[in-house]
């Protein structure tokens, strides 16, 4: 039976066309590039041209300068331990919500969502509060010769609790809707646990995990107000991207703090590169609906 959509002869479908007038649809289109182009192309566009006013030579510096150098390496350093470990958590918690019933369900579904709830600056304060000097394991740590705050494990630390909802929320519809016939099966041919989450569960869920890492690295790389509370703001030590970016502007070293902040700003480029792509491959292997959501 032929398709409604497509006219006989034709290959692709034909797009319904909308009850709005052409004026409507047009003034519409306007209206969201103009604010694309404002709230999102101006900005990136200052930061570039700013970053290259004073010449590439000027813009290298910038780049090659100690303290930046530091920078880059901690925020990698950051992210690539922060990244990990959501992963992990995020899976296993997507897992347990989505296949199996347990008591309190509701409630640790919810918990997944507080990073998103509560101010990043607010959950520095919850770490400074709980591993600083005058906090509950503050002399403990300080009797065991324990760093956490103003260094890199609080750092990370902070970095895990604003980023954990990312992978989880991306797999936790997809494995719902898959539900657990295909996993009831492989049991009842005699797979184990982790046959059956290497050759049934990962390969329906790649594209999920994939797309929900892109975003939770690019929110690690980017995280400002939970790791400044916690990191000291020790230039060369403790300072993130972003971090550097602030102490640079503060200090007006104009051409400096721009140079640093179009790295970020490359970062958002390929992160928006990468998801478009896994988008795509998403779709096409059908973890995507045709309106472009987790199925």
């Amino acid at each position: 039976m032929a398709d409604p959509k497509t006219p006989p002869g034709s290959g692709s479908p034909v797009r319904r066309r909308s009850g709005e007038p052409p004026v409507a649809r047009w003034a519409l289109t306007a209206v969201a590039v103009l604010t694309v182009v404002i709230f999102i192309g101006l900005p990136i566009a200052v930061v570039f041209t700013e970053a290259l006013r004073s010449g590439l030579g000027a813009y290298a510096a910038s780049i090659r300068d100690p303290n930046t150098l530091t920078a880059i390496r901690l925020t990698l350093t950051v992210a690539g331990l922060a990244v990990p470990l959501n992963l992990v958590f995020g899976l296993a918690a997507a897992w347990a919500i989505a296949k199996f019933d347990f008591p309190g369900k509701r409630i640790f579904t919810a918990l997944i969502d507080v990073p998103l709830a509560v101010s990043p600056v607010v959950a520095g304060m919850m770490f400074l509060f709980l591993f600083g000097s005058q906090g509950w394991l503050g002399s403990w740590l300080t009797a065991h010769h324990v760093k956490i705050l103003f260094a890199v494990p609080g750092m990370v630390l902070a970095t895990v609790f604003v980023t954990f909802p990312f992978v989880a929320r991306e797999l936790i519809p997809l494995m719902e809707e898959q539900g657990t016939e295909e996993e009831e099966a492989a049991l009842a041919l005699g797979a184990s646990g982790w046959q059956i989450f290497r050759r049934v569960t990962l390969p329906n869920i790649k594209w999920a995990l994939l797309y929900g890492v892109i975003l939770c690295n690019a929110r690690a790389m980017g995280e400002f107000g939970a790791v400044s509370v916690v990191s000291g703001h020790i230039s060369g030590v403790t300072n993130t991207l972003p971090l550097q970016v602030e102490q640079l502007y503060d200090e007006f070293h104009l051409t400096s703090a721009f140079s640093v902040a179009s790295l970020l700003s490359l970062l958002g480029i390929i992160t928006l590169a990468a998801k478009g792509f896994v988008e795509r491959r998403g779709r096409a292997a059908g973890a995507w609906t045709e309106r472009g959501e987790v199925a």
